[in-house]
């Protein structure tokens, strides 16, 4: 997993793939792929993902870079790598 600590919180690099049945986080191998259910029009796959992300670790997430790409940076506020790693194992099993 692409986890790198800053001094503002945890920054991860993820993988989205748009208009999915359902929302959800994929860990394999190296990466993390987020399944999401909206059309990549007008932001909204980026408002899911935020919202999605932000109620899973239950802290402020940006969106950092990768505005319009399928790759795309997220920082997760306030939050140490272990605990984010944690939580995406958790996922994975």
């Amino acid at each position: 997993m692409r986890i790198v600590q800053t001094k503002y919180g945890s920054m991860l690099e993820v993988i989205v793939k748009p208009k999915s049945d359902k929302f959800r986080i994929a860990v394999q191998g190296d990466e993390i792929i987020i399944y999401c259910r909206e059309e990549p029009e007008r932001g909204k796959v980026n408002k899911e993902l935020i919202k999605g992300f932000s109620r899973l670790f239950r802290a402020e997430v940006a969106l950092v870079s990768g505005f319009t790409s399928k790759k795309k940076r997220l920082l997760i506020k306030n939050a140490e790598t272990d605990e984010i790693q944690r939580i995406l194992l958790l996922l994975q099993s």
